[in-house]
């Protein structure tokens, strides 16, 4: 699913080695790596999904990544988010972690945005993305991303994860469910609750085939359908879900 058409940027040689490995894998080729270094990505968050998304999208290729998020690294966020250090603390995330990236590949662009979602900003933050990435840690910053990308129709990638079990899915505007569909109602918001970086860490690698396969045109996303992991048992399950009549968001 090619999510949208714009001029793709040529490869260097340096690219056509450092990608060389992924280009292999049937459908992505040249014209796919030059779909993902022309590309825009917004990460939303900088946490314990955000900080693994980043990585692999940056070594992936993706060439112009911005980094959405407030506030500045805590000790405690050392268990997760792989792209704050113990140098890091009481620095802004999106900060070190531009930093980081552009040492890891500098060929891509990572732009740190600091900056909390809300509805004045939403717009701005997702408008010209070709996907943005919910790393998000609280409902109400995630219904505002996805009513965001829906106006703006950009495909959103969400994961959501707690202790040992999370969930994903992909909303494609138009084609499918989006994020108020599947859960019509904002969870009760908990402050602090359990996580091992781990799960994070599995889910944000998820989120980033995701937004490959939007990108490059492969495979089948998870439009209409939410994988959920139960940790405890590493038990998965797929469930089909559908649009809402009537959904606030995008009914």
């Amino acid at each position: 699913m090619d999510v949208r058409k714009k001029p793709r940027t040529e490869l260097s040689k340096s690219d056509l080695e450092r990608y060389d490995r992924q280009m292999m894998i049937p459908g992505w080729g040249r014209e796919g790596q030059e779909k993902l270094k022309s590309s825009r990505v917004v990460v939303a968050g900088a946490g314990g999904l955000g900080s693994p998304a980043l990585l692999y999208l940056a070594a992936a290729g993706v060439g112009n990544l911005v980094i959405v998020d407030k506030e500045r690294f805590e000790v405690s966020n050392l268990n997760r988010q792989v792209l704050g250090w113990e140098g890091d603390v009481g620095r802004y995330k999106a900060e070190a972690a531009s930093e980081k990236l552009k040492s890891l590949n500098s060929g891509v662009a990572a732009d740190p945005l600091i900056e909390e979602i809300n509805d004045k900003n939403v717009d701005r933050i997702v408008e010209g993305a070709d996907v943005v990435v919910d790393a998000l840690d609280n409902w109400r910053a995630r219904f505002t991303l996805n009513r965001g990308c829906v106006r703006k129709m950009v495909p959103l990638v969400h994961a959501g994860i707690f202790g040992l079990e999370g969930q994903i899915t992909t909303i494609v505007p138009g084609s499918g469910p989006c994020l108020q569909c599947i859960v019509p109602e904002p969870p009760k918001e908990i402050a602090m609750f359990p996580v091992v970086g781990a799960t994070p860490a599995f889910f944000a690698a998820l989120q980033v085939i995701e937004t490959i396969k939007l990108i490059v045109g492969i495979g089948e996303p998870l439009v209409g359908k939410l994988l959920v992991l139960d940790g405890w048992t590493t038990g998965f399950t797929i469930t089909e879900v559908a649009r809402r009549r009537g959904c606030p968001a995008c009914g």
